[in-house]
């Protein structure tokens, strides 16, 4: 029985990821403090912050739209790490826990959201 968001997989999942980022990005170079490491925790946050905004609302109708807002930043997140990637000063950092944690809850929201999307 699911009572709140923080009882969904999902959520409980990215908060791990925020938690990956968070570590991650604290290895970048400082000049990246207002660049890569804070878009990254910024899209990493959204999507909690989303699936629990979704979720409290009340409508199946507001939490697919927050699921894909969720989504979506997931989404951020992934083009985010391949830059971070591509940088010289970046490119040697461990991404893999990271990168998995996001494969996970993106497969997550998507199978969500098309259940919604098939009882709509």
């Amino acid at each position: 029985m699911i009572n709140s968001y923080k009882d969904l997989i999902v959520w409980q999942k990215s908060m791990e990821l925020v938690l990956s980022i968070y570590e991650l990005t604290n290895q970048f170079p400082k000049e990246e403090i207002y660049g890569l490491i804070s878009q990254m925790r910024r899209a990493a946050v959204s999507i909690p912050s989303n699936i629990a905004e979704g979720r409290c609302r009340g409508t199946r109708k507001d939490y697919a739209q927050f699921l894909r807002i969720a989504y979506g930043s997931g989404a951020e997140l992934e083009i985010q790490i391949e830059i971070a990637k591509r940088i010289s000063k970046t490119k040697d950092l461990e991404y893999k826990k990271a990168e998995d944690l996001l494969e996970q809850v993106m497969k997550m929201l998507n199978s969500i959201i098309n259940k919604l999307k098939a009882t709509a």
